[in-house]
């Protein structure tokens, strides 16, 4: 078989394109060997340090050892743990049960359903009015006000409902004259040939919910329901390690003030490595996942 030659234009841009690719890749990976690297060097020569610290100067773990004793940031890591399984499992479910009924044509008002849904995408009635509605129902400086009004994203329920259009109605035909039931079809038919794009939309929802801290910083008060994002935001900000730190032994107390940035680092470190070890379980589905449900509307 005869090789197809490749012009002199096409090869400039296929170098050019890794060439810009290869500097995306260096660009993102480089604000985490920093944070890494500094994360476990000596304390004194990062504080002294004002670049990149691409290799570890010293090595050091007393600063994660420190950001495990801490009662507060734990705690806050288990509430997370806890927002991002109640909030994604909830999304999920009322995502797959919206976007089934939505995706058959026959469905009454579907279009005007349709709309109604992308209007939110773009439009809301703000924060006042969200803060009133969520004080109302009762859920103020509750659990519920961070999982329930932001558990369905509008995107991921098109981003289902389209994947599971394009799946050819002959198989759902044969199934219910098999006998099945609508919710057999749904889970033993449907929901087993997107299960690409069910994977990507768990991605969306878990990074979103493992990154929320808005929701709960205006309706929570008890900070024994912050977010480790909430925590990490104030270590960040306001430059304060005391209000993340629970050493109570006067040694102890001076050693996380002398490892107050490296703290920080620890901290980031901490928050980021879960979502980025998520990440490689649903890659292999990721491309396919949005281009299934990107083929019609």
């Amino acid at each position: 078989m005869k090789k197809t030659k490749t012009s002199l234009a096409r090869k400039i841009f296929i170098v050019f394109d890794y060439l810009v690719l290869i500097f995306l890749a260096v660009v993102c990976l480089l604000p985490i060997l920093h944070v890494a690297f500094a994360s476990v060097s000596d304390p004194n020569w990062v504080m002294n340090q004002s670049g990149l610290i691409l290799k570890p100067h010293g090595f050091t773990l007393e600063g994660y050892k420190l950001v495990f004793q801490t009662r507060q940031l734990m705690g806050s890591y288990g509430n997370t743990l806890f927002y991002v399984f109640a909030s994604t499992a909830l999304g999920m479910l009322i995502t797959v049960l919206g976007a089934y009924p939505l995706s058959k044509s026959d469905l009454l008002w579907s279009n005007a359903l349709m709309l109604i849904i992308s209007f939110t995408m773009m439009f809301s009635g703000g924060i006042i009015t969200f803060y009133m509605v969520v004080r109302s129902l009762g859920m103020y400086n509750t659990r519920l006000a961070v999982i329930l009004p932001t558990c369905v994203s509008a995107f991921n329920l098109i981003l289902v409902r389209t994947a599971m259009a394009t799946l050819p109605k002959e198989l759902e035909e044969s199934a219910r004259l098999d006998g099945a039931g609508p919710i057999a079809v749904l889970f033993k038919i449907v929901l087993p040939l997107i299960k690409a794009t069910l994977a990507t939309v768990t991605l969306y929802y878990v990074v979103a919910n493992w990154n929320s801290w808005f929701n709960a910083s205006i309706f929570l008060t008890d900070r024994d329901k912050y977010p480790l994002q909430l925590i990490l935001r104030e270590v960040l900000i306001r430059n304060d390690t005391s209000s993340a730190t629970s050493a109570s032994s006067g040694e102890l107390a001076g050693l996380a003030d002398s490892y107050k940035q490296i703290i920080k680092y620890c901290t980031i470190m901490v928050a980021s490595v879960p979502i980025l070890c998520f990440y490689p379980f649903v890659m292999k589905y990721f491309k396919k996942g949005v281009m299934v449900g990107s083929i019609k509307g």
